[in-house]
C-alpha cells in the first residue's frame, strides 16, 4: 500500500511562540495517525519546531524552500545541507507561488530535486496547471512537461523518495478546489505517466498528494479517491481542529 501523508504548508504565517502553541495543539489533536504527518513551517522556526516533532512518532519536519546551490553568496537564501543540519527529512520544491512570484522554473527546480536527494531528504514536488490550460483541455500535456523536466531525469532509485503534489492552481489561495473527480483523473494521469517512466511498480508504490484548497470539508471526499494518497494543506494546516480532521480523512 502507498505511503500516506499529509503535509501542513504554513507559508509566511505564525511567528515562533504562536508556531510552538499551534504544534502543541496538533500534537495534542492528533494521536495515531494512519500515515505521515509532515509540518512545514518558516525557517525561523525549524529547529524549535523540529524538537517539537521528533519526540512522535509518524510526525517530520518540512521546509518550505531551499536554494538549488549548496552554498555560496546567495544572499537570504538557505541550502539543503542547512535544513538537513537542523532535521528536516521533507522539502516543498516547486510550489506554485515560488513559481509564479520568484520565476522559478522546470531547470531550477530539477537543481533543487538533486540537491534534497542528495542530502538524504526527500522531495515533496509540486506541480500542476493554470486555469486557462485547464479551461483549453490541455491540463495533463501541460503537467507532463514539468514532471519531465524536473524529475524524470532521476534513477529509479532516487525517484522512488520523491512525494509528488499536484496542486491546480487556480485554485490555490481562491477557495476554489478541484471536484474529487477533477482530483482523481488527474492523480490517475501522473500515475500512468510515471509508470511510463518507470514502470507499474514505480507508480504503484509514489505517493501523490493534492494540493488545492483542501479542507475540513471537503477532505474526506478528496482523500477517498484511490489516486489521491494525502494532502499538501495551506490555510487549513493552520489551525489546529482543521488539520486533525484532514489527517483522519487519511485512508
Amino acid at each position: 500500500m502507498r505511503q500516506q501523508i499529509v503535509a501542513g504548508n504554513w507559508k509566511m504565517n505564525q511567528t515562533l511562540e504562536e508556531g510552538i502553541e499551534l504544534t502543541r495543539l496538533i500534537l495534542e489533536k492528533i494521536d495515531k495517525p494512519k500515515g505521515l504527518v509532515v509540518i512545514a513551517p518558516p525557517l525561523t522556526h525549524l529547529k524549535e519546531i523540529g524538537k517539537m516533532l521528533k519526540v512522535r512518532k509518524h510526525f517530520h519536519l518540512g521546509a518550505q524552500n531551499c536554494h538549488q546551490e549548496e552554498k555560496g553568496a546567495y544572499t537570504g537564501e538557505v541550502s539543503a545541507n542547512m535544513l538537513a543540519s537542523v532535521g528536516c527529512e521533507f522539502v516543498i520544491i516547486g510550489h506554485s507561488e515560488r513559481r509564479q512570484y520568484f520565476k522559478e522554473k522546470n531547470d531550477v527546480l530539477a537543481a533543487k530535486v538533486n540537491v534534497v536527494l542528495s542530502k538524504g531528504m526527500r522531495p515533496i514536488f509540486c506541480c500542476g496547471e493554470p486555469l486557462h490550460i485547464r479551461e483549453v483541455d490541455t491540463h495533463v500535456g501541460y503537467v507532463a512537461k514539468q514532471l519531465k523536466a524536473s524529475l524524470f531525469h532521476l534513477n529509479e532509485a532516487d525517484f522512488r523518495k520523491v512525494v509528488i503534489a499536484y496542486e491546480p492552481i487556480w485554485a490555490i489561495g481562491t477557495g476554489r478546489t478541484a471536484s474529487s473527480q477533477q482530483a482523481q483523473e488527474m492523480h490517475h494521469a501522473i500515475r500512468v505517466l510515471i509508470a511510463k517512466k518507470y514502470g507499474k511498480g514505480v507508480a504503484d508504490s509514489t505517493s501523490i498528494l493534492y494540493g488545492g484548497s483542501c479542507n475540513a470539508q471537503n477532505a474526506a471526499e478528496l482523500l477517498s479517491q484511490p489516486d489521491v494518497d494525502g494532502g499538501l494543506i495551506g490555510g487549513a494546516s493552520l489551525k489546529a481542529d482543521d488539520f486533525a480532521v484532514i489527517v483522519a480523512a487519511m485512508k
